[in-house]
């Protein structure tokens, strides 16, 4: 359906201009009759371009307290318009008041509230777009905000702790290899002209003669490997922006040991989830598994939903086609077998969203427990050799002086 902009005369003789959704241009003049405007001039416009308003993102708690509010606002009486006013002026990053700045223009000019989210997907998620559209239609649009706010807090809590989690193993890393980095560059060459005359008596460790070969080697040649590291990097990165590039990367990312668990909880608790949420707030099955599908953020889990959705439309049940596809765990299946037997199959698929989110996080607990003592004596290691291989040499120049 075209989007018509449209200038008009009330009755009192005033110009008005919008814009409205109409199958033709003869609906179109025919709607503004019916609110008492004739129109001056009525024009096509394919759709309003998405507005940018520069760079940022609105963060889940933001979003998340967005919709907290609204709800609350319409539960206490306030008109939508008004309530929409009050949380623009309240808005404080720039990103988000123009977003709700635009979203109240649509409305005012007879968009819906979930189809003026839609034009803004970089701010409004899909899930919130469709669940506002399926709240509105069946009249709980505040339950159905209530329930979008406490899914982003719940996902934005769980994205933190999984964050958190890898942060003091990453500084780990890097300050691992930025000493070490040091000590191969510009600590052992200095060691290197005084042991020429053990090389020359043939009495030079070995563990020494590799540790000053390697320091000369990154010396000589490590910016052409760092070179071929940024380059293979960007085409890495090329690769994986490509279709057949993310299969193979969603596909191994859930086959890695220990790490590979952990992404397949994640994935298919973020499916369960998000179904469920729209599952119990009235979206059809099909268009649930069609939003559902896409927050796996798993491509092959992606394509497992996609054909379990064509085989519920020939009246086959959801589980059966997803454990056929050997990429859910088996406890799910069956527990989304026995949901749909019973008829509960919405709240099922959120339990399971939390007992996976609960497994995830002792998972990952678990893993930074082993992790870090594992780096700090991977790192103790590394430490050793050099200073072993600079000591030997030195206490033989000793015996050898003796």
């Amino acid at each position: 359906m075209p989007e018509y902009n449209y200038k008009a005369r009330n009755l009192q003789g005033e110009i008005t201009s919008g814009s409205m959704f109409a199958n033709t241009e003869k609906d179109m003049v025919g709607a503004l009759s019916a609110k008492g405007l004739f129109p001056v001039s009525v024009s096509t416009e394919v759709e309003k371009k998405q507005i940018s308003f520069g760079g940022g993102r609105v963060s889940d708690q933001k979003i998340a307290a967005f919709y907290e509010q609204l709800a609350s606002l319409i539960t206490n009486g306030v008109p939508m318009m008004r309530s929409l006013r009050i949380l623009k002026e309240q808005a404080q990053i720039p990103v988000f008041r123009n977003a709700l700045e635009d979203v109240i223009e649509r409305v005012e000019d007879g968009e819906t509230l979930s189809d003026a989210f839609a034009k803004h997907p970089k701010v409004f998620s899909e899930m919130a777009v469709n669940m506002s559209r399926a709240g509105a239609e069946g009249g709980f649009l505040e339950d159905a905000l209530l329930r979008v706010a406490k899914f982003t807090e719940q996902q934005s809590e769980l994205k933190s702790r999984t964050t958190g989690a890898l942060i003091y193993p990453a500084v780990l890393a890097t300050i691992g290899t930025i000493v070490v980095s040091v000590l191969i560059i510009f600590f052992v060459p200095k060691f290197g002209s005084m042991f020429d005359q053990l090389r020359a008596m043939g009495e030079l460790p070995l563990v020494t003669e590799w540790l000053l070969w390697f320091s000369d080697f990154v010396r000589g040649y490590g910016i052409f490997f760092a070179g071929f590291a940024v380059v293979g990097i960007v085409v890495l990165k090329y690769q994986l922006a490509t279709e057949a590039g993310r299969r193979w990367a969603d596909r191994w990312k859930i086959k890695l040991p220990i790490l590979g668990p952990i992404f397949l909880s994640l994935a298919v608790g973020r499916f369960c989830r998000v179904l469920g949420t729209l599952l119990r707030n009235g979206v059809p099955i099909l268009r649930a598994l069609d939003i559902s599908k896409d927050a796996t953020g798993n491509k092959i889990l992606s394509e497992a939903i996609a054909d379990a959705a064509e085989n519920i439309t020939s009246g086959d049940s959801l589980s059966k086609p997803l454990g056929q596809s050997g990429h859910f765990p088996r406890n799910v299946t069956e527990m989304l077998s026995v949901a749909e037997e019973s008829n509960t199959l919405d709240d099922v698929l959120i339990n399971i969203s939390d007992g996976l989110e609960k497994q995830t996080v002792r998972r990952l607990d678990i893993m930074v427990k082993l992790i870090e003592p594992l780096m700090l004596m991977v790192m103790a290691f590394i430490i050793l050799i050099v200073v072993v291989a600079l000591l030997l040499p030195i206490m033989k120049m000793g015996s050898v002086m003796q």
